[in-house]
């Protein structure tokens, strides 16, 4: 329960004008994103299909774009679950906003996956608006969606670095790749 609080706490944007957090050799070249079974929670606004699956991939492009090792890598995401908060009443009922992702990694010139099962991400909204008013006032139900995925792709990005240190994964050709981006600066 610590680790959802945790999320909900950060903004998974706030750091994408620095340099990316190391993660070895890895490129990410296909990102894709369904949403055909995605459930949509209690009270939540209606969102699309096509407007969940956009939101996701594009904050993971955003993201992982930023990354240029020479190994390719894929991910294969789906949408399980959702809530974008409507508006409530301050003080009793201000909801939060919930996306649920399953996540798998492949690499590619291995042609495999490299986690046996979907890792699952459940992320809540950044607490940007404190904890009396939810995003329903302020936000639309894009903003939400928006500041979810977000916050979705940075909970990737701190999974496959715990994989990496755990499990040796995108290490391989990392010092060539190191030494490459170090000369050409």
């Amino acid at each position: 329960m610590m680790s959802v609080v945790m999320l909900a706490a950060c903004n998974g944007a706030r750091d994408l004008n620095e340099a990316p957090v190391p993660l070895g050799n890895f490129n990410l070249v296909h990102n894709i994103a369904v949403a055909p079974k995605a459930v949509k929670g209690p009270l939540s606004r209606e969102v699309s299909e096509a407007e969940l699956t956009k939101a996701l991939t594009d904050a993971t492009k955003e993201r992982f774009g930023r990354y240029k090792g020479t190994k390719d890598y894929h991910f294969g995401m789906s949408v399980e679950g959702y809530v974008l908060a409507q508006p409530g009443i301050p003080l009793v009922f201000a909801p939060k906003s919930i996306l649920i992702i399953n996540l798998t990694v492949w690499d590619d010139a291995a042609n495999k996956k490299l986690n046996a099962k979907p890792h699952q991400i459940t992320v809540l909204e950044s607490f940007d608006q404190g904890p009396v008013i939810g995003s329903g006032y302020t936000k639309s139900a894009q903003q939400q969606l928006k500041n979810l995925s977000q916050n979705a792709a940075k909970q990737i990005e701190n999974y496959l670095v715990k994989q990496k240190r755990e499990n040796g994964w995108f290490n391989e050709g990392a010092e060539t790749t190191a030494a490459a981006s170090t000369s050409s600066e």
